[in-house]
């Protein structure tokens, strides 16, 4: 039996270590979302088991008799509101929206990944250095915890450190970010250009009929020469 006052860990590992479809699903997860080369399945882990709670806690409030009144229904208001806290639903979403969030949703909220979103990194692997490296704060707290799930409150805080040299808009990688903006801006695509239309004149018209008079010539010419098979 352990000691009480020790917590047991919360993230549930797979139950057959070697699924491929499991293992390359993952993989891609890893990439997608910059996540360590070398334990980055331990995130992608985590995520699944807060998003397992949660459902599990949604599945057992829809099975309530009657969430509308009483206990139950400040149960589920209370879960509802800590769900659209944490930046998963929107404050209109109900308990069937819960069951529709992925695990990609969950990934979505962690620190790495909103630093790419708002653009201060250009790409999730930066996002990830500048973070361990210091460059990054959330209010007032400098955050070095890539994983760190950041609250929908939280989004507008996040900026670079005052004494981080990418503060400077100057720097090469914000020039660089910059550029990258620009190029995707003027490489849009325009909608499709109608062709400019215009009447057909009698000269048009005899010019048709002459080339197709001469084709048939060519033709005719053509079948005299090869005569019958």
């Amino acid at each position: 039996m352990g000691q009480p006052k020790f917590s047991r860990p919360k993230t549930q590992t797979p139950t057959h270590p070697w699924k491929a479809e499991r293992i390359e699903e993952e993989h891609a997860l890893k990439e997608q979302y910059g996540l360590k080369r070398i334990g980055g399945m331990k995130e992608i882990w985590r995520a699944k088991s807060a998003l397992r709670r949660h459902r599990q806690l949604a599945m057992k409030l829809i099975g309530r008799v009657d969430t509308t009144e009483g206990h139950f229904m400040r149960e589920k208001g209370d879960f509802l509101s800590s769900m659209h806290r944490k930046g998963l639903i929107s404050e209109e979403a109900g308990l069937d929206n819960v069951l529709q969030i992925n695990v990609e949703n969950m990934l979505d909220r962690r620190l790495q990944s909103q630093v790419y979103y708002k653009g201060f990194a250009p790409s999730m692997r930066a996002a990830r250095n500048i973070i361990v490296h210091g460059h990054i704060v959330l209010g007032n707290q400098r955050m070095n915890v890539p994983g760190y799930h950041v609250l929908r409150q939280e989004e507008a805080e996040i900026a670079y450190h005052p004494t981080s040299k990418f503060n400077n808009p100057d720097h090469s990688m914000r020039q660089e970010m910059e550029r990258r903006r620009q190029t995707v801006g003027s490489e849009e695509e325009d909608p499709e250009a109608i062709p400019e239309t215009r009447e057909w004149t009698e000269t048009d018209v005899e010019q048709i009929k002459q080339d197709a008079a001469e084709a048939d010539a060519v033709v005719d010419a053509v079948v005299e020469e090869g005569g019958d098979e």
